[in-house]
């Protein structure tokens, strides 16, 4: 990560019928929820996402408009480029989604919207209108690795 990076976001690479790219959660979420993962699969990512709820704070707990469309349309969570204790498990998630042929990329910016919440680890924002942070350009495609 470049040090003009303070932000980054794993994000598939179609818009969702709301109109924003999933997160990779949301990505690994539906797979579970279509039944679509392996016993082993299914096992990664229940503990994965135990240990996430465990490790940070889930926004919409803390505001509930958060995400609620009306009041900030097409908000997303980013990861602080700090926290890195987080970052460091997305690889598996990032190997659950190749092995289901669910495209990824990562999105590293500096300014990556409007600050609606924030706290130790993560931003969310609502994307500007109509423009994109330069470093949002340079992004890694990859549904195989970070």
């Amino acid at each position: 990560m470049s040090g003009a990076t303070a932000y980054v976001r794993f994000q598939g690479t179609e818009r969702s019928p709301r109109g924003h790219f999933p997160g990779i959660f949301a990505l690994a979420n539906g797979l579970a929820r279509d039944g679509r993962l392996t016993e082993e699969q299914h096992r990664f990512w229940r503990a994965a996402n135990d240990w996430y709820d465990a490790a940070y704070t889930d926004p919409s707990r803390v505001d509930p408009s958060v995400y609620d469309p009306g009041v900030n349309p097409g908000a997303v969570a980013w990861f602080k480029g700090t926290a890195t204790h987080l970052l460091d498990r997305i690889p598996g998630y990032l190997a659950l989604l190749a092995a289901h042929g669910v495209p990824c990329e990562r999105r590293e910016s500096a300014d990556p919207g409007r600050v609606v919440y924030e706290d130790e680890h993560q931003v969310v924002v609502v994307p500007r209108p109509g423009g994109a942070d330069p470093a949002n350009v340079l992004n890694a495609r990859s549904p195989q690795g970070a």
